[in-house]
């Protein structure tokens, strides 16, 4: 039976691979950032998944708003990244596992979950930087297999905190009933609080995104307590990324213990946060 080891949930801003481009871990500006990754890398060093279920948004690459899937599974053999626009180096081919890749559309459809399968599937930096940060690989391959798992927070409308919480709930029981013996994290890119345009532009919320990270420990469903509409408020109109969070932590069934966490403020103009859990 698989296994899944934890979970862990980031910041996908787009400056950040500039940033590892470039080599600027080590200035000031970024530094508070990237060394919260250290601790979470040497717990990946222990607890050695081999395969990470990446729970993301896509921006455009893979999917557009005329055509844009509440929900989507990746199920290639592997996974290629574009060029977005961003400045942000091609990364080689990510490793899929198109058996498991199956198992869980299989899952998910058996839970009542529509779900779009895709037998070829463009990756973003929401796929692709969190993959960077927790597995720096000097330009080679990624060393774990990989299931992508995309859920919509583009294109009104959106899917519920309640709902992303459930396909949580079901990807965590589809992962348990896969027959191998994987270790598998789930991973969880996107947010925190944020908002690119209109007249809040700039916004950013840092008093309820320590509070949403700390529930994700506490009190895990705390978060579908409010609409789509009243996330956008409390978080921002890109802050509703905080989904694919939730997500991740629903698919570790039962208490957690924290790894580690992270929070800095700003990048670019994002509240970034990191977040790792483990099995209590």
């Amino acid at each position: 039976m698989a296994r899944i080891v934890g979970g862990i949930a980031t910041s996908h801003v787009p400056a950040i691979g500039r940033a590892i481009a470039k080599h600027q871990e080590d200035e000031p500006y970024w530094k508070p950032w990237f060394d919260g990754f250290q601790p979470v890398r040497r717990w990946l060093a222990e607890v050695r998944p081999d395969v990470a279920v990446v729970l993301y948004n896509d921006h455009g690459l893979n999917f557009f708003l005329d055509k844009m899937p509440t929900f989507a599974v990746g199920a290639a053999a592997e996974y290629r990244n574009a060029d977005e626009g961003w400045g942000i180096p091609t990364l080689p081919p990510f490793a899929g596992h198109p058996a498991l890749s199956w198992h869980l559309i299989e899952q998910l459809v058996g839970d009542a979950f529509d779900i779009t399968s895709c037998q070829e599937m463009l990756v973003d930096h929401a796929f692709t930087l969190p993959l960077a940060l927790l597995w720096p690989a000097a330009g080679g391959p990624c060393p774990v297999r990989t299931v992508p798992v995309c859920i919509n927070t583009v294109q009104f409308p959106l899917p519920s905190a309640r709902r992303c919480w459930d396909l949580g709930q079901a990807i965590g029981r589809a992962v348990q009933a896969w027959p191998g013996d994987e270790r598998v994290v789930i991973v969880g890119s996107g947010g925190l609080s944020h908002q690119l345009d209109g007249p809040r532009a700039g916004f950013m919320n840092p008093v309820f995104d320590r509070r949403f990270m700390a529930s994700l420990i506490d009190d895990p469903t705390w978060a579908t307590q409010y609409t789509v509409p009243q996330l956008v408020e409390l978080a921002g109109t890109q802050g509703v990324e905080l989904l694919m969070w939730l997500a991740m932590r629903g698919a570790l069934h039962g208490g957690v213990r924290q790894v580690h966490a992270n929070y800095h403020i700003p990048i670019s103009n994002t509240a970034a946060g990191l977040l790792a859990l483990a099995p209590a």
